[in-house]
């Protein structure tokens, strides 16, 4: 998930844009001020100088063009100026992988980017679309990458041709490797090469010959997005020395700056063309430059929400729960239910930061709100709950609620918060109205399919996607522990 990735950068943009949309008429001078808090924020963000410069140059003359300066509302104009420029930057229209005949595709990059994690990943995620990928180590100087590449080869279910640790001859691997393909009916081939922790033209070299020999569709630069402008510079040596024609940007999930993914597009002219947004073997994602600009600027991005949502959500289990929400029977056991399909979806604020606004709803949870562990430790008092219990959580008294605070590691304080909250909420679901808006919210996030992400829709339940923290039934104390009722 992206919940650092352009964080700082999000943030800063955040004021300069609220302050404009407010502004009823326009001048010269409000364009100059509020780009010159937008330059500052883009080289914040560790975006490349000469980036930031060409970028607001464009923006400045559409922004003092007549149109916009006798607008009606022009401070959201300009701001769906930026918002087109950023697209623009980031490389317009998403660039779908190349996988024509033979579908060769080559990854490079420098030492710890994460290049064989990501090949990987990519089988997977090919292997998910119909694909049927093939793997081959190539890094003949790291024994323990090519284990690294046979294990989860294996843990992805996609064959892996590893050659003999005594071989040394890059281009005579590739060559065996392609004999070995012959017999796989495969349809792509992902070549992970090896890395070096310095750029060297021994590297560039082996990597040159490999590149001529094969003649890839698909050169990839697997680049770490957390080392800022080394990135770049590393991007445009590969790109001149071997050419590339993509990239493919790792550990987005730890980067709060995000200016990497900025400048090696613009830098390069080359189209990212996936982002790897966490540890697990799912986690690389096409990238959309209009979604991403969108997430930048707190807009939302609920077309990739959705599609994370309806891989990962049990589209029966999320209708079972959505009917009995709508009679008002939710209890226990579907409350642990729903706990598990928001966990298999990620961090939350990963997910919920996929939702217009976001950014301003965050700032109203309690600090801990979206913590992975107060979602454990409230299934943890669940499961110390016995069957009935779960059903009936109105039986629970004082002698009870001693036990379920042993059994899952709490206090009694915090089982009772939870009863209390829960029970809250319950009340919330038998409410009519309430309901019919938190089921259309349902809908939404499930592409359609009137379950979705059951009592988290709830969470998010507002309107138009910026709930008031008051309607949300006590579910904002129940999933950040909130300030309580009096006299807690």
């Amino acid at each position: 998930m992206l919940a650092l990735m352009f964080s700082n950068l999000a943030d800063s943009l955040d004021k300069t844009f609220r302050n404009l949309r407010g502004v009823g008429k326009i001048s010269e001078k409000n364009i100059a001020d509020s780009l010159r808090e937008v330059r500052l924020a883009l080289l914040e963000a560790d975006v490349e100088q000469g980036v930031v410069k060409e970028f607001l140059a464009s923006v400045t003359e559409k922004a003092k063009g007549e149109d916009v300066l006798k607008s009606v509302k022009p401070g959201e104009m300009i701001v769906k100026i930026f918002q087109d420029e950023l697209t623009e930057l980031l490389g317009g229209d998403q660039s779908p992988i190349n996988l024509n005949p033979p579908g060769y595709v080559l990854l490079c990059g420098l030492n710890g980017a994460g290049k064989t994690t990501t090949a990987a990943k990519l089988a997977l995620r090919l292997k998910k679309e119909g694909r049927r990928p093939l793997l081959v180590a190539l890094d003949l100087y790291r024994p323990a990458a090519i284990d690294q590449l046979a294990k989860l080869a294996e843990q992805v279910d996609v064959p892996c041709y590893t050659p003999d640790p005594s071989e040394k001859n890059l281009v005579k691997v590739a060559k065996d490797a392609l004999k070995w393909s012959k017999d796989q009916n495969g349809t792509v081939i992902i070549f992970d090469t090896a890395g070096r922790q310095e750029l060297d033209l021994e590297l560039l070299g082996e990597l040159k010959k490999l590149h001529n020999f094969l003649k890839p569709g698909e050169t990839l630069l697997v680049a770490d997005s957390a080392t800022g402008q080394q990135a770049v510079s590393v991007a445009q040596t590969f790109d001149q020395e071997i050419g590339i024609t993509g990239l493919i940007l790792t550990k987005l999930d730890g980067d709060a700056r995000g200016g990497a993914a900025l400048s090696m597009r613009a830098v390069t002219g080359k189209p990212i063309k996936y982002i790897g947004e966490g540890e697990k073997m799912e986690n690389l994602a096409e990238f959309h430059p209009s979604r991403m600009a969108d997430r930048i600027l707190d807009m939302g991005d609920v077309v990739s929400m959705v599609e994370q949502v309806s891989e990962k959500i049990d589209e029966k289990k999320a209708m079972s729960a959505a009917k009995r929400m709508q009679s008002g029977k939710f209890d226990f056991n579907d409350f642990l239910e729903q706990m598990k399909m928001i966990q298999n979806l990620g961090p939350l604020d990963g997910i919920l930061g996929m939702l217009p606004g976001f950014r301003q709803i965050k700032k109203q949870l309690p600090t801990g709100a979206l913590d992975d562990g107060r979602i454990k430790q409230m299934e943890a008092i669940v499961l110390s709950m016995t069957l009935r219990e779960r059903g009936k959580p109105i039986i629970i008294k004082a002698s009870q609620r001693k036990r379920i605070a042993k059994g899952s590691g709490t206090t009694v304080l915090q089982v009772n918060q939870l009863l209390k909250q829960f029970g809250q909420m319950q009340k919330m679901m038998k409410s009519k109205g309430k309901m019919k808006d938190m089921m259309k919210q349902l809908g939404g996030l499930s592409g359609g399919g009137g379950g979705g992400l059951g009592g988290l829709g709830g969470l998010m339940g507002g309107k138009g996607g910026m709930p008031d923290m008051k309607d949300m039934g006590g579910l904002d104390d129940l999933l950040g522990g909130g300030k309580g009722p009096k006299g807690r």
